[in-house]
């Protein structure tokens, strides 16, 4: 019996090492998108799912590619360009990861949280048996739930980022437009000496798709249903229209990066005004039982001490 607890023991420890190993060399391993200039910029997926994905390829392709799962990936491809992770994973892993992430990550996250409590009296035992089946079921949950979760937190992410710095490269733009510089040119300026951010990455995008023979029209069309955000679809459409109608397109910028002034400002007030119900929960759930252990703390001890109930 002693020799078979080493055994196991041993095991555990091995697997624990190897396991440990290959985290930190999954972690250390860098992935790089192509941009539409040619340029390579490093962009990783999160550790939990680079660590599942390659068993991705493991899950047959009946469900990872059933035509009653098409709309779904179409949708989580949308998303993935929307995100910039397009090109580093594919929709049909994503569906195969909301059946790993459960089944193989949750399922050896369960045994390992099962096997780290010390053994437990039988009527102890039975009494938690429930409670830990429910968080064993919470875990399972989550986990199916992660790899979508994530795509959205990403494409929220790369939406707000373009959301800040959209209003100033209108300026930018406006100000080479105006001075006398056509709308190409102005972009390949700022494209150049901008920092490579996600809005340049796009405009870089539309650059090239103008250079390579679409036209502006199609090249903001794809710029807007790429990003998918209601600031950028307003700014391709005006310039859509001013390009369209023959107007100059100095004062349609302008006047859209107004307009994206006036939203971020109504933004941040509506923000500001959520702020207070946002901390009613924690003022609730911590501060006030915080003040009242302060304040009646000592009272009620000194009444349990001496036998005041």
């Amino acid at each position: 019996m002693t020799n078979q607890v080493i055994i196991i023991s041993l095991l555990f420890t091995f697997s624990a090492i190897a396991l440990t190993w290959q985290i930190i060399r999954v972690a250390q391993h860098a992935t790089y998108i192509t941009l539409a200039d040619g340029r390579r910029q490093e962009r990783s997926l999160p550790l939990l799912i680079r660590l599942v994905l390659p068993f991705a390829s493991s899950v047959p392709k009946w469900f990872t590619e059933h035509r009653m799962l098409e709309d779904s990936r179409q949708r989580i491809s949308k998303k993935l360009v929307s995100s910039g992770f397009e090109g580093l994973i594919q929709p049909s892993e994503i569906v195969a990861l909301r059946l790993l992430m459960p089944l193989g990550v949750g399922g050896l996250f369960c045994l390992m949280l099962a096997f780290s409590f010390p053994s437990m009296p039988p009527s102890i035992g039975v009494a938690l048996a429930n409670r830990q089946e429910i968080l064993y079921f919470f875990i399972l949950i989550m986990l199916g739930f992660y790899p979508d979760s994530w795509l959205k937190r990403a494409v929220k992410t790369r939406q707000s980022s373009i959301e800040r710095a959209l209003p100033f490269v209108l300026d930018l733009l406006t100000l080479s437009v105006e001075s006398g510089l056509d709308f190409m040119t102005g972009i390949s300026r700022i494209i150049n000496y901008r920092k490579l951010d996600p809005l340049n990455e796009e405009l870089i995008r539309v650059f090239r798709e103008i250079q390579v023979g679409h036209t502006r029209k199609e090249a903001l069309q794809n710029f807007s249903d790429r990003v998918d955000h209601s600031d950028v679809r307003a700014v391709s459409n005006a310039l859509i229209q001013a390009d369209e109608l023959g107007t100059g397109i100095g004062g349609a910028l302008r006047i859209q990066s107004d307009q994206i002034r006036v939203k971020r400002f109504q933004r941040a007030e509506k923000r500001g005004n959520e702020a207070p119900i946002k901390m009613l929960f924690p003022l609730i759930a911590f501060i006030f039982p915080a003040v009242f252990l302060i304040l009646l703390g000592p009272v009620v001890l000194q009444m349990f001490t001496q036998g005041g109930f």
